[in-house]
């Protein structure tokens, strides 16, 4: 049995290696594409097929501004081609450099199954180390619903390759891949419906931006709110979807239902490791599992299934591999996230209804973009930002932005929120560029620290 310093699961985050593990053995081991999610089939590929789509919707709308514009069509082939031209070199790239170019280490091929304490079977081969970091990251769920097996379905993992663009799309979900790939194929010409159990698309976010959302997304989509398709047909290269009595003939249908964590994959139990109710890894602060020398991180960790996140307790674990005398912890006080749609959607911290649950006493800000200069610029009549100020201490309890730039207006209050600053700092001790779109921040916080009195 072959014994390393380092046994690592996973490529995505788990592959940032520090170079101060130089003098290491280390085996690295992945069951599929090199790199992980976030680089060939999440974050990264999504977005570059969002901005064409936000450039085609911008282009549908120029009257707003006086100019005579149009979408006159999307090629689907050269925008996949120019998006995965870069990523599928970058990917293989990675995966030639760690098994060629990194002499410590030894990259693997298969799936790693824990058969006991520190040991893993990949293959007939059975492996063991010192220390464990299992970044196996997370599959994509599928729904229980007739037919669904049967009918030749996509999820994020490929429904950015397609051949073609559909005439007509239809997505089962209300998450961020609904939001995110209904906003590309919409925007780039499909005609897109779709299901949701909710009520609202994202209801995870506050309750007042996602009833929002949806309100404005549905101008461009279709909506079948609060059920999911009875059955799915194969007919030819249609898929016949079910719904009420209707039938609806889709060129393709996405499912888009959430991700799972990888933990069964791994049979973490047979390694010792306990695994909550929804299938995650448990660890502490540290990124330690129940297990002595094995860390977790990413997705099979955490339940925010962000990059972000994962690269930030990737740091923490590989520090607390070299140093335990000295441990580092995350800190999960602002995790922010975004949702790359149109209206784009930033949060961080808690929504109105979680602070309420939590018996915080707060109040709450409000801008919206149309009421500032440059949302005049923008001609925008749909967006807002909101805050959450505790009253007890005048600090931010959560932030939310929907509309243009969201995900970047978010950070200052992201930061605000980390580093404790009073709200009041944050409006007031800096200077905010007008007329830049960052003053709904500010008058956001404005308006909070007014209820403040």
């Amino acid at each position: 049995m072959d014994t390393f310093d380092l046994i690592i699961i996973g490529s995505g985050s788990g592959n940032a290696i520090p170079a101060e593990l130089s003098d290491w053995r280390i085996a690295l081991i992945e069951r599929g594409v090199f790199g992980g999610t976030c680089l060939n089939v999440g974050c990264i590929p999504s977005k570059m097929f969002v901005l064409p789509a936000d450039v085609a919707e911008a282009a549908r709308h120029g009257h707003r501004l006086g100019l005579e514009t149009s979408f006159d069509g999307a090629d689907w082939p050269a925008i996949r081609d120019r998006i995965f031209n870069r990523i599928d070199p970058i990917a293989a790239g990675g995966e030639q450099y760690r098994a060629e170019g990194t002499p410590n280490l030894e990259l693997i091929r298969g799936t790693a199954r824990f058969v006991g304490e520190r040991k893993l079977q990949v293959g007939d081969r059975v492996i063991t180390a010192d220390r464990v970091m299992v970044a196996s990251g997370s599959r994509a769920s599928l729904l229980p619903i007739p037919g669904i097996e049967d009918v030749g379905v996509h999820t994020s993992d490929t429904i950015m390759r397609l051949d073609r663009l559909p005439d007509h799309l239809v997505i089962i979900g209300g998450g961020f891949i609904a939001a995110e790939m209904g906003h590309v194929f919409s925007g780039l010409g499909s005609r897109v419906t779709v299901f949701n159990r909710s009520d609202v698309l994202l209801r995870a976010e506050d309750g007042e931006l996602a009833a929002r959302f949806t309100e404005v997304f549905g101008r461009r989509v279709e909506l079948r709110l609060g059920r999911l398709p009875e059955l799915l047909e194969r007919d030819g290269d249609h898929i016949r979807v079910h719904d009420r009595g209707e039938v609806i003939a889709a060129d393709q249908l996405l499912v888009a239902a959430g991700r799972r964590p990888n933990a069964d994959l791994v049979d973490a139990p047979a390694g010792g490791l306990e695994v909550l109710d929804d299938g995650r890894i448990a660890v502490d602060a540290t990124m330690a599992t129940s297990v002595d020398n094995v860390w977790a991180i990413g997705d099979v960790a955490n339940p925010h299934q962000l990059k972000h996140l994962a690269n930030a307790e990737a740091k923490v674990a590989f520090w607390n591999m070299r140093h335990p005398d000295r441990p580092r912890s995350v800190d999960y006080r602002a995790v922010p996230h975004a949702v790359f749609s149109d209206p784009q959607l930033a949060s961080v911290g808690l929504t109105e209804e979680q602070a309420e649950e939590a018996g915080i006493d707060f109040v709450v800000g409000r801008r919206a973009f149309g009421d500032t200069a440059y949302g005049w610029a923008l001609e925008d009549r749909d967006s807002l930002a909101k805050v959450l100020i505790g009253r007890s201490d005048g600090r931010l309890v959560g932030a939310h932005v929907l509309g243009p730039q969201a995900a970047s207006l978010i950070q200052p209050l992201i930061q605000a929120m980390q580093f404790g600053q009073p709200a009041a700092a944050v409006a007031n001790d800096v200077f905010y560029i007008h007329p830049a779109l960052t003053e709904v921040v500010e008058n956001a916080l404005l308006d909070g620290l007014e209820q403040l009195g």
